[in-house]
């Protein structure tokens, strides 16, 4: 049938039968099985409207703010919120969050970071592997009693309280097995590490050499530390460098037992705080988890050198 015949029956016109004719042609039945792709409706924004909305989130900040919003990114490009908010979208640019970062300046940061994800990655032979630091300033604090969540309302706490002391959390996760060696004491000084140090001689298998890895923390390079150290050579001291406790798995216990068990817990005094973080740790230690470290040298390093050169970039500019 020619295409004005089968137009005048389908009661369309020859250039529509036409062209599913030709795309029938060329790609057979996969050619007509949907509508072919529109071009839709014109872009409203301009590109140079859209470049500005990007440079202006990404290298100045707003005139009476530290970052920018949706809404003042729009008085200022003259848009609407809601284009803006799809522009930042797109771009995937959230000028309302940040996240904070260190680098380390540790003239010997790439050794130390190479002997600590080593220990990770490789422990040695007949030698367990801990973590170690301390948590200090825990504060026993009391608020008055949360009303509990319900359907459509979330648990909810006043924001005043009432501080009935703190204590210091000394701990040592065990990477083998993730056991806790944990002690808390009043105060934070050489003589509670020394302290610390002998529960955990007593605790880990004496036929084992212990290699821990802990901060630069003034205390934990005390001679009186070192001379007990000397006498006791199954221990090995790893440090990470400066500014770099992201390094030491133990900062990751840590986090999980304040988000779990302290942050929304009220106490009445510091025996019944150090009570919930004993039973938090005892009830760890009855189904113990540990933490796997998975991150290269190579791949810190070089990530290291990424922000120092950005750093440098944007000092200059």
């Amino acid at each position: 049938m020619s295409n004005a015949a089968i137009a005048e029956e389908l009661d369309t016109d020859r250039e529509c039968v036409g062209r599913w004719r030709k795309r029938f042609a060329e790609e057979r039945i996969a050619g007509i099985e949907r509508d072919a792709p529109r071009s839709g409706r014109k872009k409203s924004i301009p590109a140079s409207t859209v470049k500005k909305v990007i440079r202006l989130a990404t290298s100045k900040t707003a005139p009476n703010a530290t970052h920018w919003s949706t809404r003042s990114l729009a008085r200022a490009t003259g848009i609407s919120f809601k284009s803006v908010h799809r522009i930042l979208q797109s771009q995937e640019l959230k000028p309302h969050r940040v996240r904070k970062f260190k680098v380390s300046n540790d003239p010997h940061f790439v050794e130390k970071v190479t002997d600590v994800v080593g220990l990770y990655l490789n422990p040695p032979e007949h030698a367990l592997v801990l973590c170690a630091d301390e948590k200090s300033q825990i504060q026993a604090l009391r608020t008055q009693r949360p009303l509990p969540m319900k359907k459509g309302h979330a648990k909810t706490a006043t924001h005043d309280y009432r501080r009935h002391g703190t204590t210091t959390l000394f701990a040592a996760i065990e990477l083998l097995t993730g056991n806790v060696v944990s002690q808390c004491m009043p105060r934070h000084r050489h003589q509670e590490w020394l302290k610390f140090l002998r529960r955990i001689d007593e605790e880990m298998p004496a036929e084992f050499d212990l290699h821990l890895i802990v901060d630069n923390y003034a205390t934990h390079k005390h001679p009186a530390v070192k001379a007990w150290l000397s006498r006791h050579p199954r221990f090995h001291i790893h440090f990470t460098p400066t500014s770099a406790s992201w390094l030491n798995l133990i900062e990751r216990f840590f986090g999980e037992l304040t988000d779990k068990r302290i942050r929304r817990g009220t106490f009445r005094s510091v025996p019944e705080l150090v009570k919930a973080i004993d039973e938090y740790i005892a009830h760890h230690n009855s189904f113990p988890s540990t933490f796997t470290w998975t991150a290269k040298v190579e791949d810190i390093l070089s990530k290291v050198a990424r922000a120092r050169k950005r750093l440098d970039k944007t000092a200059s500019e």
